[in-house]
Order: structure tokens, then C-alpha cells, then sequence
């Protein structure tokens, strides 16, 4: 059997130990019992390293690393062997284990075997979907654990949120607060991660889904997450989020858009393609890149800072890996570009010396998305390579420049211009030496544009905005803010120069002087803007202490003698919410006094608002209400003033802005009152509407022809009282509504009336009488006398429909309909004149057939005798007679006269 020294398994067990802690074994461990029973003992399946003072200390037990986090190295065995040269190669696993067992575990499933089990197709489709569900279930847990445990040992009861070891990706952390709001044991902390949860939700999906966003998207989302941090820090609703997990989540959302902008890029050839084809993806990652550390150092070294109910205590976050990523990206940017200008100003016979082949070569080896320590001294090695290369067009180029330059530098504003547009050529070292003196005009130039503004500023300090000698206005802005507003559009004016001075200039002699000049004048702006705030800040202060100055006030008054209910909200407390918001905007920290009067004012805004709407409609009511339904309105009305007046004392309503419960209860009060008064009058405004439309249609239909449908809508208007009246409303109180109904019935039913009599002969009843001939003589059946009686009857019915007509009259109300007869009665003459020579008429229609029945009131016999005495008599009266009768054909048998 070989000595310890020359066995190869233990060799290759301690050599990989070695490794792995990074120390040399020690040579007793050759010989350890431990070490021995794992390699010749079939039964032992487990050897686990551990280090304890540099000293490496083995185990057939898993050595689990505790709370000092130390590394545990496993070696295990496939199936139950004794180990041999031969097999061990084959026979062994070995497994590293960090921060803790479930840490580890999940690491594995999450990155190695979930991936290779349940996504490459090879494995998936031997792979039972019991047991998939199963790894799933598993991954889902640990990860679970994890994230609440960080890399604590399972054992440990305690949970701090500072444990953060546990969150790799901005999804780790949402779903940490959404694990907490259901499995913490109190309700106060499941309702905070719950708040948490809700408050991660717009941005939640959008991670999980990241690699599936565009770009455009993904900067949309930089700026959503801006403000979803924002929010969950300035909450004050449950205790503050804490800085350790803040610092984590930023560093890990800088991490996924690292890896989501590299990823992205990936599929170009950022070297190899047309500028133009790339240009904007890389200034799209540059974008997202930037964003993000801006937002990060914004908000950790201004905006919390000054957020007084929870400042951030720590330095200025900047997520460092996404910082330098932006870098990388912005050199590669500035290289292509640099290479682009070149192309553009060389003549054509000369660019070919600039080919994208040649002058990218240095970089075909490198991949510069791949930004670590490890790779930056070949990417500064490649840069180098290519400065060399083009360095002789350069040389060319800085003499079109310099040409350039010369012709518009009796123009500063087109100077300047020319040296924005080329300052990545400019800033160039070879160009930037042979444009020497050309930048010193600059510099001159850009020195006098600053005295210029300075000047500016001293002319116009002391006025105030709009004035002649005063800072320029600006639209719908408060004096301080306009103040404001203008002094820093003139600081970034001053900055903006001192920037491109510092990009282009900064090796020239008077750069210092110019420096020097633009910060004294940017600490004057300084000062000035701060002074502006300070005084409005001691206004302010001074006015919230002063009851009279229109900041603090009643909420309303009731003016006893027009009856106005005037709201007391003062117009001050509008433009101090507006001066808040904007002075806030702007990055001011706003003294606690004056925010709570903001947030006072604020709150109490939308507030105002209901109780101007309540006292419009107060002050309104009695023209909205129809005068004859006041009455019945009369209880609400009264309950809604009562409950104006029940805060009242001594004349004066005693509710104040600055009592915000009392206010927010006599809200409702008075907002309850006015809904039930506003309520019921819409009702019956709708049912006197519905009333109008049943009065019109009355006033369209024929009294004398329909009297039936008269009938009918004047029962729906009284069905109408009817139910209001069982409703709750009183009886006494519609009595002025029925009155106005009674005078638009007596308006209907008097047009029709009037129409009625005009055509009262042509539309009476029909009455049939038949003209016989009977005992001798012409007669009307039924008789003329009788025929006369009841035409007479059926016209009194018709005049005395006002005697009966009732409206919607209540019993034992004065009718006034009667006396509609009385002022039609001049009609009567003509009706009953049409009605005399209806009848004469009749009786010419008796004389019109007297010649038919003439023979029947003779002596036939003796007018025969005395007439007829020869033939020729007899025929000519036959013959007449038959004529006469065929005639007598084409009378009626009975003669139908309707009357």
C-alpha cells in the first residue's frame, strides 16, 4: 500500500483543500483517522474541511458553518465504495458551502440544477412533472428562507431586517416583504410589509419581467423606481424602511440594469457595426446607467437628507459597478464618436487611413461591456494603441478646425457652438495643443458673457419681479419662487460655462482666474437665493404666529343680515401651498412649522373646496327650488340650517382649520344635510317636469271628442300627490303646488274648452233621425221636439264641464275652475245661433220631399174620376208614372239625417 505522501486520493483531497482555502495542508493531516475511514470504509460517505486559525480540521460529519460564516469544504461519495486510485475520479463529489447550508442548497438548485432539470430539453423530458413541481416547490422555500434568514443559520430565532446577504436581485427583495405579510407572527408587522409590498407593486413586474422590456422601457422604469424608493422612505405610516436594506436594494436594481444593458448590447458589434446603427443603443444603456447612480446620490445625498421624519444618516450611495459600467460605455461612446468626427472632416483621399478595421483592431480581442478590475489594464492598453493610430489624423484634422474657428470667432454665440459641436475632437490632446490660442479666445469670451451676467444680476437684485430693474417674471410664479427661478437660470448659465471651460480649457493659464471668477459670482447667486428663502422662511414663521394674517382663520361665518354662508379659507394659505410645493421642488428644505401649515392647508384644501360647494349650494337653494315646492322642503331646509348653526356661539361659528376632527365631522354633517335637501329636490323637480309633460299633452287633446283621455292624465296627476303624499310628504305643504297645477290645468282645460265651443255644433255627438211618411203626413223619427231636447241636453253637458272638473284640488279647497264659464259666456250666443239654424235646416229637408207623398194625401179615386177620362190620359199618367218611379228608385228607403 503506498505511503501517505505518494496516495494519490490522498493527494488529490488535500491538494484540492489547499486550493480551496488557499493555505497548505498540514502533513499530519495524511495520516488522519477521519481522512482514512472516508477513503477505505465503504459505509462512510462524508468528509467535510473546515479551518479554524489557519489550521484545517477534517470530519466525517458536516461541519455546517455558523455565525462566523467560515467555509466548509465536502467531499462525498457517489454510492457506497471503498475509494480507489481508480475510481475516485469518478466516485467522488465535492461541494463547497458558504454563509450556510440553506444558502448553499439554494444556490444550487436556483443556478444549477432548476435551470438544468427543468429548462434544458435533454433532462426536462425524462424528468418526472411530479418531481419538477416538487424542485419548484423547493427553490421557492429556500428562497424564502434565505431572503428572511439572510445568511444566518436556520437555527437562529431572531430576524433582522439589516440581514441582506440573503438579496442577489431587486425580486429577492419584493418578495421578501411579500413572504413577511403573511408568515410575521404580529399583525403590525404583516400590515407594514404588506404596505411595503403594495408600495414595490408598479416595479415588481416589470423586474421579474426585465429581460423581456426595450430599452425606452427600461428608462421609463429607472425613473419609476426613483420614485417607488422615494415613497417607501418618506413613509410615515409604519416605522421607516431600513438604510442597510436601501443601500442593498440600490446596489442590486444597479446590478440587474447592469446585466440587463450588457445583455442588451451583447447582440451588437459595438466595433464592428456603422456608428449610426448603434449609436443609440449605447446612449440608451449610457442613459439607463447614468440615471440610476444620479437618482441613488440625489436622493442619499439631498432629498433624504433634509427629509426630517426619517434623514439618511449614511454617505452618498453610488452603486459603484453600474458607475464604472457607465464609464466603460461613455469611452466607447466618446471613441466611436471621435473616430465618426475624423471621418466627416478628412477629405476623401485621406480616410481611408481611418478605416474601421484598422483603427478598431486593438479591441477585436477585448469585450468592453465586461468591465472588472481584472479587464481595465487591457482596455487602457487597447485605448492606447488606438490614440497612437489616430494620432496623424488628428494632426489634419485640428487645421480644418482651426479654419473652422476662425471664420465665425467674431460671433461669440456661433464661437461657442463651433467648439460644443466638436468638443470630443477638441478635447483631444493633439487638436486641443494646435487650437491653443483659439481656446484662449474662448476663454476671454466666455469670461466677459459671465461679467455680463454678473452685471445683469448686481442691475436687477434689488427690484422685484417685472419691474423695470427687476429679475424677469416668470409665469404664474410667487415672487420668491420667481426670484429664485431666476437667479439659478443665471447659476446654470455660469455653471454650464465653467463645464465646458473645464472640458476644453483647463490646461490654459487664465482657466484659474476664470475659476476663480465664476465661483465668487456662484457663491454670490448662492447667497442671494438663500437669502430669498430665509426671508420668506421668517414671513412665513412670523404669519402662522399671527392670527391676523389671513394663514390661520375660521372655517366659515354666517352672515345674519343677507343670510350668506361665506367660507373663511384664506386666499394666503393657496399661495403658501403653491410657494411649498415649489420651493420644495426646487430642493429647499421647508421649516417643519411651515410644511405642517402646508400639509394643514393642503389637507384642508379639498376640504374648502366641499365647504364652498356646500355654502354655494346654501346660498342657491332658494333659486333652485320651484317656488310652489318650498313648502314641502321646508323640514330639510331647516334641518340643513339647523346643522350650519348648531356650531355657532355668540354670533360666530367656532370650527377652525387647525382642528381638523371637529371639521371633518361637521363636513359630513353639513355634506349628509345637503345631499338629503339636494336630494329631494331634484325628485321633485322631476316630478313637477313630469307634471308639465302630462299638462301639455292635456292641452293637445280634444275636450269635446276625448274627454276620456282628459280623465286619464288627470287621474296620473293625482295618483302623483298621491304618492308623494305617502312618501312622508304633508298634505298642508303641497297645498301651493296643487295650486299651481290647478292654474296650468285651468290654462289646458279653458284652451280646450274655448276650442270646444268654436266647433261645438259640428262635433256634438252624432244623432240619427229617419224622415217617414206616416198616418198621412212627413215625420222625423224620433220626434223634432224631442231631437231639440237632447241637442240642447248634450250642449249643457259640454258647458258645464268646469262645473265638475275638481283638478287635483284636496277636499274642502276653493276650486276656481267654475268661473271659467262665466268668462266664456259671450261664446254661448253663437253656439246656441248655429244651433237654431241647424234645426232650420232640418226643417227644409221635410219641405224638400213633400211632392213624393203628394198622392198619398189625396182622394186617389175621385182625382182618378175627375182627370182621367180617355186612353190617352191613362197612358200619358202611366207613363209618368213610371218614369216617376224609377225616380223613386234611387231614393232611400228611409232618410238618415245626422245632427
Amino acid at each position: 500500500m503506498p505511503h501517505g505522501s505518494d496516495d494519490a486520493r490522498k493527494k488529490f483531497i488535500l491538494t484540492t483543500t489547499g486550493n480551496f482555502y488557499g493555505i497548505q495542508p498540514s502533513s499530519s493531516l495524511t495520516d488522519s483517522q477521519e481522512l482514512n475511514n472516508f477513503l477505505d470504509d465503504g459505509n462512510e460517505f462524508v468528509l467535510s474541511v473546515s479551518r479554524s486559525n489557519n489550521e484545517l480540521h477534517l470530519s466525517n460529519k458536516i461541519e455546517a458553518s455558523g455565525d462566523s460564516g467560515e467555509k466548509v469544504l465536502v467531499f462525498f461519495k457517489l454510492h457506497p465504495t471503498v475509494i480507489t486510485e481508480d475510481n475516485f475520479h469518478q466516485s467522488l463529489l465535492v461541494s463547497s458551502m458558504l454563509e450556510s447550508p440553506i444558502n448553499t442548497l439554494y444556490q444550487a438548485v436556483k443556478q444549477v440544477f432548476a435551470p438544468v432539470l427543468l429548462k434544458d430539453e435533454r433532462w426536462r423530458s425524462a424528468f418526472d412533472p411530479k418531481l419538477a413541481d416538487l424542485l419548484s416547490e423547493l427553490e421557492l422555500g429556500l428562497g424564502s428562507v434565505v431572503r428572511q434568514f439572510g445568511a444566518q443559520s436556520s437555527s437562529k430565532k431572531g430576524r433582522k431586517e439589516e440581514d441582506v446577504l440573503g438579496i442577489l436581485t431587486p425580486s429577492d427583495e419584493f418578495q421578501y416583504w411579500a413572504d413577511l405579510s403573511e408568515s410575521a407572527e404580529k399583525n403590525s408587522v404583516r400590515e407594514r410589509a404588506k404596505h411595503f409590498t403594495d408600495q414595490f407593486e408598479p416595479i415588481q413586474k416589470e423586474f421579474c419581467g426585465l429581460d423581456g422590456l426595450s430599452m425606452s422601457d427600461v428608462v421609463d422604469l429607472v425613473e419609476q423606481s426613483k420614485e417607488a424608493l422615494d415613497d417607501v422612505w418618506r413613509q410615515t405610516d409604519y416605522e421607516p424602511y431600513p438604510e442597510t436594506r436601501m443601500v442593498r436594494l440600490m446596489d442590486v436594481v444597479g446590478g440587474a440594469l447592469g446585466r440587463y444593458v450588457q445583455k442588451k448590447l451583447s447582440a451588437l458589434k459595438i466595433f464592428q457595426e456603422p456608428f449610426v446603427s448603434v449609436r443609440e443603443s449605447l446612449r440608451t444603456a449610457v442613459s439607463i446607467c447614468e440615471q440610476w447612480v444620479i437618482a441613488c446620490e440625489h436622493l442619499t445625498g439631498q432629498v433624504w437628507k433634509r427629509h426630517v421624519p426619517h434623514p439618511w444618516k449614511g454617505n452618498k450611495h453610488c452603486p459603484q459597478s453600474l458607475h464604472c459600467l457607465a464609464k466603460r460605455l461613455n469611452e466607447v461612446v466618446t471613441l466611436r464618436m471621435v473616430h465618426e468626427k475624423l471621418l466627416c472632416l478628412l477629405p476623401g483621399g485621406k480616410q481611408q487611413a481611418l478605416t474601421s478595421d484598422r483603427v478598431f483592431e486593438p479591441f477585436s480581442g477585448l469585450n468592453p461591456l465586461q468591465y472588472n478590475p481584472y479587464t481595465e489594464p487591457l482596455w487602457k492598453a487597447a485605448v492606447a494603441q488606438f490614440e497612437r493610430l489616430m494620432a496623424p489624423s488628428e494632426q489634419e484634422v485640428a487645421g480644418r478646425l482651426k479654419s473652422y474657428i476662425a471664420d465665425v470667432k467674431d460671433n461669440p454665440q456661433q464661437l461657442l457652438q463651433a467648439f460644443q459641436k466638436h468638443k470630443e475632437l477638441i478635447r483631444r490632446p493633439t487638436i486641443s495643443k494646435e487650437l491653443q490660442s483659439e481656446r484662449e479666445m474662448l476663454l476671454a469670451r466666455i469670461l466677459d458673457y459671465n461679467k455680463g451676467l454678473k452685471t445683469d444680476f448686481e442691475s436687477r437684485c434689488h427690484g422685484g419681479p417685472g419691474d423695470k430693474f427687476g429679475p424677469l417674471i416668470g409665469r404664474n410664479l410667487p415672487e420668491v419662487v420667481n426670484k429664485i427661478v431666476w437667479v439659478r437660470q443665471l447659476f446654470h448659465k455660469v455653471e454650464d460655462s465653467v463645464r465646458i471651460a473645464e472640458a476644453l480649457l483647463s490646461d490654459l493659464s487664465g482657466f484659474k482666474g476664470f475659476l476663480h471668477f465664476c465661483d465668487d459670482l456662484l457663491e454670490v447667486l448662492r447667497v442671494y437665493e438663500q437669502e430669498q428663502f430665509e426671508d420668506w422662511s421668517r414671513d412665513i414663521l412670523s404669519g402662522l404666529a399671527d392670527p391676523k394674517s389671513g394663514i390661520s382663520n375660521r372655517v366659515m361665518d354666517l352672515d345674519h343680515v343677507d343670510g350668506k354662508l361665506k367660507i373663511q379659507y384664506s386666499d394666503r394659505l393657496v399661495s403658501l401651498l403653491r410657494e411649498v410645493r415649489q420651493l420644495s421642488a426646487l430642493g429647499f428644505p421647508i421649516p417643519a412649522k411651515i410644511q405642517q401649515a402646508a400639509n394643514t392647508a393642503d389637507k384642508f384644501y379639498r376640504q374648502a373646496i366641499v365647504l364652498k360647494q356646500v355654502a354655494h349650494f346654501y346660498n342657491t337653494i332658494d333659486q333652485q327650488m320651484i317656488a310652489s315646492q318650498r313648502p314641502m322642503m321646508l323640514s330639510l331646509a331647516l334641518a340643513f340650517e339647523q346643522v350650519i348653526k348648531s356650531k355657532e356661539s355668540g354670533g360666530k361659528l367656532q370650527i377652525t382649520w387647525d382642528n381638523p376632527k371637529d371639521l371633518e365631522v361637521y363636513i359630513a354633517k353639513l355634506q349628509s344635510a345637503a345631499e338629503k335637501l339636494s336630494t329631494e329636490n331634484r325628485k321633485l323637480r322631476k316630478w313637477h317636469t313630469d307634471f308639465i309633460d302630462k299638462v301639455v299633452t292635456l292641452m293637445n287633446v280634444d275636450l269635446l271628442r276625448h274627454q276620456q283621455r282628459w280623465k286619464d292624465g288627470l287621474q296620473e296627476l293625482r295618483t302623483g300627490f298621491a304618492t308623494l303624499e305617502a312618501q312622508g310628504f304633508r298634505s298642508d305643504d303641497m297645498r301651493a303646488w296643487r295650486q299651481h297645477w290647478n292654474h296650468q290645468l285651468y290654462k289646458a282645460l279653458e284652451h280646450q274648452y274655448q276650442t270646444g265651443l268654436e266647433a261645438l255644433n259640428k262635433n256634438l255627438p252624432e244623432i240619427h233621425i229617419d224622415l217617414t211618411f206616416k198616418q198621412g203626413r212627413l215625420q222625423f223619427r224620433p220626434p223634432f221636439e224631442e231631437v231639440r231636447a237632447r241637442y240642447f241636453r248634450e250642449m249643457k253637458r259640454f258647458i258645464s264641464i268646469p262645473n265638475q272638473f275638481k283638478g287635483v284640488s284636496a277636499l274642502g279647497e276653493e276650486l276656481i275652475f267654475n268661473i271659467m264659464i262665466d268668462r266664456n259666456a259671450s261664446g254661448f250666443l253663437t253656439i246656441f245661433s248655429k244651433a237654431e239654424d241647424l234645426f232650420s235646416r232640418l226643417h227644409a229637408i221635410q219641405h224638400k220631399f213633400k211632392e213624393w207623398v203628394v198622392l198619398g194625401q189625396v182622394d186617389l179615386e175621385k182625382l182618378v174620376e175627375k182627370h182621367l177620362s180617355s186612353v190617352q190620359d191613362w197612358e200619358r199618367n202611366f207613363k209618368a208614372l213610371k218614369a216617376r218611379g224609377k225616380e223613386s228608385e234611387r231614393l232611400p228607403r228611409a232618410l238618415c239625417i245626422v245632427i
